[in-house]
C-alpha cells in the first residue's frame, strides 16, 4: 500500500505524516481494495483549497474536503476499473484543508484528530465510489463512515 503524504508549508509541525498514513490504510484496508493501492492524501490551507474548490467544482469557497478520483471514469466503480501494469490500484487523491478541520472540530467539539480522520475516511469514500448528493447515497455513505470511524476510534483516537 502506498500512501503519498503531502504537507503543505507551515502545518508540518501541527499534524504527524505517519499517523495520516495510518489512519488512510486502515480505511482502505476496511474497504477491502486490497493491498497494491496508491493514493495522495494532502493536507494544505484554506486558500489552496479554496482555489482548487473554485477551479474544479466553481465554488468560490473554502471546504473541508476535496477527493480527486482516478476512479470516475469507470463510474466509481473500482471492479470496473482495469489493472494498471504495475497492478497497483491508483484510486487519486485526498485534499484537506487543515484550518477548516480545526473549525469543525470546534463546531462539533471534538478534538481535531477525531476530524481530520472524519475527513480522510469522507475523501476516501469518494475515491471508492461513494457519493451523497441523493438522500439514499447519503445514507449509506454516513452509515459507512460512522462504522469505519467506529472501528478506527477503538485503536487511533
Amino acid at each position: 500500500m502506498e500512501i503519498n503524504v503531502l504537507i503543505d508549508k507551515g502545518l508540518e509541525q501541527h499534524i504527524d505524516e505517519s499517523w495520516l498514513r495510518s489512519i488512510a490504510e486502515k480505511v482502505i484496508v476496511t474497504q477491502n481494495t486490497g493491498h497494491r493501492v496508491e493514493l495522495g492524501l494532502v493536507i494544505t490551507g484554506q486558500e489552496k483549497i479554496q482555489q482548487l474548490n473554485l477551479n474544479y467544482l466553481g465554488k468560490n469557497e473554502p471546504t473541508d474536503v476535496l477527493a480527486f478520483s482516478v476512479l470516475e471514469e469507470s463510474g466509481g466503480n473500482s471492479s470496473a476499473f482495469v489493472m494498471p501494469p504495475d497492478g497497483v490500484l491508483h484510486i487519486g487523491e485526498v485534499i484537506i484543508s487543515y484550518p477548516q478541520a480545526i473549525i469543525q472540530s470546534e463546531e462539533h467539539q471534538h478534538s481535531i484528530k477525531r476530524e481530520v480522520a472524519i475527513l480522510i475516511i469522507h475523501g476516501i469514500l469518494h475515491l471508492l465510489g461513494y457519493e451523497h448528493d441523493k438522500p439514499e447515497l447519503e445514507s449509506l455513505m454516513s452509515s459507512r463512515e460512522r462504522e469505519i470511524l467506529s472501528n478506527i476510534e477503538n485503536d487511533s483516537l
